[in-house]
């Protein structure tokens, strides 16, 4: 399996803190944000990485991570060129998947407690199983589904449907920035229509999963500590996080 980290956007939720940096550079804890994800995937075992940003941001973040050779992995780059969302970022990279790579993609803001392993080696037993194309969310219970993907369930529990940024949320679950693909994936994305904001939209993705009878969505629930970093409170949140648990190990 192979890992994609989404680290583009303007980062304009967390102004001006991002008006001199990429908000995947702030620190959380001790470290930039974009090497948590970094280290996720390597303690799991995935170190074909690649990193898609914008091109006023690549010089600092490649400056950080380089080749990856002191995170132990390695680490490939490509540039969105402007706001396409982030269907259109994960589009980029295609060619680094060779056509047949299964993948995980976390989008750089989110930090999280649990270890990558157990959920990807899940996926890839059912997309080993299974006779569907097959993707993968990982949801977390939160206060303030409004701001997420949300899904609704079906009576067997199945994900029937995900709703963005819903003013009404039929459920308190958020759908993480955690995600797992197959290559067919590509071949949905180019397929999607543009949402009203011209961008192609990782929501449509998953729910075209959902609607396509020869596919399929699951879904696990992330049990250690999840969030997000794009706000201010949020990332205040993930800083207090990240200081608590690094205080827990060194204790």
């Amino acid at each position: 399996m192979r890992g994609v980290i989404l680290a583009g956007g303007t980062g304009s939720r967390l102004a001006p803190l991002t008006e001199a940096v990429n908000k995947h550079m702030l620190p959380v804890g001790d470290r930039p944000m974009i090497q948590h994800s970094i280290e996720k995937l390597v303690e799991a075992g995935i170190t074909d990485i690649i990193v898609v940003t914008g091109g006023e941001h690549l010089g600092g973040i490649a400056e950080f991570l380089g080749g990856g050779a002191r995170f132990r992995c390695d680490i490939t780059y490509r540039v969105q060129e402007s706001a396409g969302g982030i269907a259109e970022a994960l589009l980029l990279c295609e060619t680094f998947m060779c056509g047949t790579e299964d993948f995980v993609v976390i989008l750089g803001d989110n930090v999280f407690e649990e270890s990558i392993a157990k959920w990807s080696a899940r996926f890839a037993t059912h997309r080993a199983v299974s006779r569907k194309m097959s993707a993968k969310v990982m949801l977390k219970g939160v206060c303030d589904p409004e701001r997420f993907g949300v899904p609704t369930f079906d009576s067997r529990g199945d994900i029937s449907c995900i709703t963005e940024k819903p003013s009404d949320p039929h459920s308190n679950y958020a759908i993480t920035g955690i995600y797992f693909y197959g290559p067919e994936v590509f071949d949905i994305i180019r397929g999607l229509t543009r949402s009203d904001r011209g961008e192609l939209e990782i929501t449509d993705v998953n729910n075209a999963y959902i609607h396509n009878p020869d596919a399929v969505l699951v879904h696990e629930e992330m049990k250690g500590w999840w969030t997000d970093a794009g706000t201010h409170d949020s990332y205040q949140h993930a800083n207090e996080l990240v200081r608590r648990t690094n205080a827990t190990k060194n204790s």
